[in-house]
């Protein structure tokens, strides 16, 4: 359970981008985002080839302008 302990003289709001910050460092809304429908495993096969495709693209571009 992640959690964010609001410090001294510390506003709600910035208690609250705090931990949003956490959550979005540790991955955890991408991961809700993923396991909110059943993804067939023929798509998900697709789509890592896809960001493996995406992924060396951007690698070759990066190496070929130094």
């Amino acid at each position: 359970m992640t959690g964010v302990k609001v410090r001294d003289d510390e506003s709600f709001e910035r208690a609250l981008r705090r931990f949003n910050k956490f959550c979005e460092k540790a991955g955890i809304l991408t991961d809700i985002k993923k396991h909110q429908h059943f993804e067939k495993p023929s798509e998900a096969r697709k789509r890592k080839l896809a960001a493996a495709r995406r992924k060396s693209r951007r690698n070759r571009y990066k190496d070929d302008r130094f």
